[in-house]
């Protein structure tokens, strides 16, 4: 039995969520996590893996994408569509700043193409409302952007 647990170990290794979650997890998973991967291969998770920006919503994230075999493309396009519905731009801001901390290409993929697709077809005044972004033009800037509208459309 004691073989068992070890054997269960050394396939799990523990992540430590920003929001105080601890979770053992398949070292499949977290090595989707170049970060999280580099440890491993340094033998620096004996007493688990802390991951203080990073919320866990990004370990589920890699917890199905490390789950999913090659063929089960469609399955994992359903299931990004699906994990994004729900996001708001605050979770949004911090699944690309874990994404890029922990160095997980397709979790910042999918978070930039999400940011692309709320600015896409807006006006500056609009993305500038959608993402609360100060107008830092000076009046002098203000007219030429006025006089040169072509270029913004």
């Amino acid at each position: 039995m004691a073989a068992d647990k070890k054997e269960v170990a050394d396939d799990t290794i523990l992540l430590i969520s920003s929001d105080g979650e601890h979770f053992n997890v398949p070292v499949a998973a977290a090595s989707l996590s170049q970060l999280v991967s580099n440890m491993i291969e340094d033998d620096c998770t004996t007493n688990g893996v802390p991951l203080p920006n990073v919320a866990s919503k990004v370990i589920e994230y890699c917890g199905k994408h490390a789950a999913a075999a090659e063929d089960e493309e469609k399955e994992l396009k359903s299931f990004d569509a699906e994990f994004m519905i729900d996001v708001d731009k605050n979770m949004l801001y911090g699944l690309l700043l874990a994404s890029n901390f922990l160095n997980i290409k397709s979790l910042l993929d999918l978070c930039c193409q999400h940011t692309a697709n709320l600015i896409k077809g807006k006006s500056p005044e609009q993305i500038r409302k959608e993402f609360g972004i100060k107008n830092d033009f000076t009046p002098e800037e203000e007219e030429i952007r006025k006089e040169n509208t072509w270029a913004f459309e």
